[in-house]
């Protein structure tokens, strides 16, 4: 009798620490309140925006060759597209691709000075198309225009801590954090915040990952030089003893309350 209540004993210490562990582990699931097969709506379509700094690509073409020459940093080889047209394969300093200057403008050949802060790639396509056309120099321009130094950096309670370049104008918040290897055990998934700088200013957000509300975050989609940090767990460094301390209580304390339950059923 006196081993059957030892064992039920431990078989209640058991179900407490997976109780305790769940309670642990439901801190770091993403996206907790989102229900499963439900379509939410998306609201927005991201375009990433051009800042100070930035490095555009902007390459000009036609189906007459000669014609974008001009417009191009420098010459170089063509080639024939699938639709006929001829399509500039400039090289040297077009590879340097457009700084965007302090005032947010650029120096384009023939056309001169462009604002282009704040602007999307594609209202600059359109912008630049429409220069060509309206000023009589390019009938029917092809422009593609492509961000070279597009990058973010995550910081804190991360995997790998680092700067990345991004290979595309669109990545978002979930997936920077999955590039830097996920969140640790110690992160803060309620204190994950971004900043970023919006022409003279500079703003922090904060976003709980728990919550499908990041998806109405204006930083869900990150802008280029975005820094993301995950903040650690309340107590870290000389903090740790305290919080070590505070576990241990609570889980003596824990064993405390299902023995006194196990004998108070069983005596």
């Amino acid at each position: 009798m006196k081993m059957k209540k030892q064992s039920i004993l431990w078989v209640l210490l058991m179900v407490g620490l997976v109780f305790s562990s769940c309670g642990s582990r439901k801190k770091l699931v993403y996206l907790q309140d989102m229900e499963t097969f439900k379509h939410y709506q998306i609201t927005t379509k991201h375009e990433a925006v051009i800042h100070r700094d930035d490095k555009l690509s902007i390459t000009v073409s036609s189906k007459n060759p000669e014609l974008a020459i001009p417009f191009n940093i420098s010459g170089g080889n063509f080639q024939l597209a699938a639709d006929g047209s001829v399509i500039s394969e400039s090289s040297g300093s077009i590879s340097k691709g457009y700084q965007v200057d302090v005032n947010g403008d650029i120096d384009f050949p023939i056309l001169g000075k462009l604002h282009v802060e704040g602007l999307t790639r594609s209202r600059l396509t359109e912008m630049i198309k429409n220069r060509l056309v309206v000023e009589n120099l390019i009938k029917e321009p092809i422009v593609l225009i492509d961000f070279m130094n597009f990058k973010i950096s995550v910081l804190g309670e991360v995997g790998r801590n680092g700067t990345f370049t991004i290979n595309s104008d669109r990545i978002t918040l979930l997936e920077a954090i999955a590039m830097a290897g996920d969140l640790k055990a110690t992160a803060r998934t309620d204190r994950v915040a971004v900043l970023r700088e919006d022409g003279d200013q500079r703003c922090i957000y904060m976003h709980d990952l728990r919550s499908k509300d990041i998806f109405e975050s204006p930083c869900f989609y990150l802008q280029q030089n975005d820094i993301v940090y995950v903040e650690p767990t309340k107590y870290k460094s000389d903090g740790a003893r305290e919080r070590n301390t505070g576990n241990l209580s609570l889980f003596l304390s824990a064993i405390a309350a299902l023995s006194t339950l196990g004998y108070l059923i069983f005596k």
